[in-house]
């Protein structure tokens, strides 16, 4: 899958699961008639948040984005619906052109050796961040709502 493809297709994921999150909180604490919308969406959009996170550094590592593209990228996964404009700007920019770099050029970092790595042993790679990505979420599911954790 090419950058460009797999970049778009999770920002356009994440603003959805936003939305899902957000018709989940309105029927919890504006209708109060269940929490459901919550527990189902909350769920997938964390999931989501976090793959969309993981790609934005794939695909900024290994197109040489700043590292305040990067920020700015991770940082519109946090404000609803904010992803699609994003991706749009970095395609419209160029920012999201060609191939995977990193498949055919040798890395000059250890960032980039670390997602050539990637790139190049996709299946274990997938495994392993799928695994990363479920102990994040695991541990996160065993904190709670962000609303618990003051009390």
């Amino acid at each position: 899958m090419r950058p460009a493809r797999l970049f778009r297709a999770l920002a356009l994921a994440e603003a959805v699961t936003w939305t899902l999150l957000l018709i989940g909180m309105f029927l919890k604490y504006v209708s109060e008639t269940t929490e459901i919308g919550v527990r189902i969406g909350g769920g997938v959009h964390g999931f989501v948040f976090l793959s969309y996170c993981v790609a934005t550094v794939l695909v900024g590592v290994d197109h040489r984005w700043s590292l305040g593209r990067v920020l700015a990228g991770l940082a519109c996964a946090v404000v609803p619906f904010a992803t699609v404009p994003f991706e749009r700007a970095v395609l419209r920019d160029g920012r999201l052109e060609g191939p995977w770099r990193l498949l055919e050029t040798a890395p000059t970092s250890w960032s980039e050796r670390v997602v050539a790595l990637a790139l190049r042993r996709p299946i274990s790679s997938g495994l392993l961040v799928a695994a990363a990505l479920a102990v994040v979420f695991g541990g996160l599911l065993l904190l709670g709502p962000p609303t618990q954790w003051a009390a």
